[in-house]
């Protein structure tokens, strides 16, 4: 490949902060990941993000030649998305003068989310840097999973805009293209898919009961495990009136791994929730937690619960599974590709609590069936390992650099 500089750029997510947050999620990991990997393949890449944090260096290390450069839109302060959004320029800017400071080029750019496609389809407008967009989740799809929280107007309308611009686009899954070709009018030859990916090494089963003694948690209970953002469209309340339907079950624990500041208004309206349903004893709130801490509680669960409204790619999952723990997830977006129904977990499609509670309870009910799907679940994600997923990734900058040079 001659392109040897790339940008990954990821304005509202910034890839070194903790998970768990409103904001920060599988996307952060993917762009974290992903940087460091093609650093360690011998590109330089650097990862452009809003400073959000006044307190942090300019320039970060994350990986062999990857690092993360922040750049001004507004303040030096978390801001909501829509806000970062006219401020867009002026991040825009901040690239061209740190392009003019260091005497470098960007022969790409892969842009992360709709803010992020916006600010690479002006740069690609202004030098003519070609730029790859993923977009991690889609506006009209979010609407269309959860109408009553509807994704504004704006951010439909920009990712129209940044899907007829971008050069190349990456999909996770044959449902994200087939959204981008049907919702958004995406031409399917610009349109590649590949799959997100997962550090196998460090997402590997471990002793159950050592994990559990680790986090500090009961031996012998059953242990139900919600790791992610705290938002309405994650479908926790229906998580939380399934549990309160398995009460033949002595000592069990839901743990729900997630949240920051930002998510108050939710953690507080599923805090009534458990009052309501009288399982204030059986769940607990983390917090969130270490990205690097997370094999531990996927190992220390029982069964990994992802009753989400829809979900691009469902990192989650494939952690989960990574871990040898059997999933529980909505029927929804990637996970119908990434669980395997019957084999690696199961998956409802109802938005039922009672569905959820018959499909937990056939697995809490049954060891033997717990293990073989953590089995299954192991050797499923193989392909998800971060070094395949970057050959393809690959793959596509070496396309599109061919399609410049003819």
């Amino acid at each position: 490949m001659k392109r040897q500089r790339i940008a990954q750029v990821s304005v509202h997510g910034c890839p070194l902060r903790s998970l768990g947050g409103r904001d920060t999620g599988g996307m952060n990991v993917y762009v974290r990941e992903l940087s460091a990997e093609l650093g360690r393949r011998g590109i330089a890449v650097d990862v452009l993000t809003r400073w959000h944090e006044p307190a942090e260096p300019e320039v970060m290390s994350i990986g062999e030649r990857a690092r993360l450069v922040h750049l001004e839109a507004g303040g030096p302060q978390d801001m909501p998305r829509y806000d970062i959004y006219h401020y867009l320029p002026q991040f825009v800017h901040g690239v061209q003068r740190l392009q003019e400071r260091e005497g470098i080029g960007y022969d790409l750019i892969h842009s992360h989310y709709w803010l992020s496609a916006h600010a690479a389809r002006e740069l690609k407008r202004r030098v003519g840097i070609p730029y790859v967009a993923t977009f991690h989740t889609l506006g009209a799809v979010k609407n269309r999973a959860r109408p009553a929280e509807q994704e504004p107007e704006l951010r439909i309308a920009t990712e129209r805009e940044a899907i007829a611009g971008a050069d190349r686009i990456i999909a996770f899954t044959a449902e994200e293209r087939d959204d981008l070709v049907a919702t958004y009018g995406a031409e399917p030859e610009r349109v590649r898919i590949v799959p997100c990916g997962i550090d196998l090494d460090l997402f590997c089963p471990q002793d159950q009961g050592r994990a559990r003694q680790a986090l500090g948690l009961p031996q012998r209970s059953p242990l139900l495990l919600f790791a992610g953002r705290i938002q309405p469209i994650k479908g926790i309340d229906v998580l939380l009136e399934a549990v309160a339907r398995l009460g033949r079950h002595d000592g069990l624990r839901l743990l729900i791994v997630g949240g920051d500041s930002e998510s108050d208004e939710e953690l507080a309206r599923l805090r009534a929730l458990c009052r309501e349903l009288a399982i204030e004893e059986r769940v607990t709130f983390w917090g969130a937690a270490p990205h690097e801490a997370m094999p531990l509680f996927y190992s220390a669960a029982d069964v990994c619960v992802v009753p989400s409204y829809h979900e691009s790619f469902g990192l989650t999952a494939i952690e989960a599974l990574a871990c040898g723990t059997p999933v529980v997830a909505s029927r929804a977006g990637a996970l119908a590709t990434t669980v395997r129904d019957g084999e690696s977990g199961f998956l409802v499609a109802e938005r039922s609590a009672e569905a959820f509670a018959q499909r937990l309870e056939l697995i809490l009910g049954d060891g033997g069936l717990g293990r073989r799907m953590g089995e299954a679940g192991r050797l499923s994600v193989q392909r998800y390992r971060w070094s395949a997923v970057a050959d393809e990734v690959l793959a596509v900058y070496r396309e599109l650099a061919e399609t410049y040079v003819s």
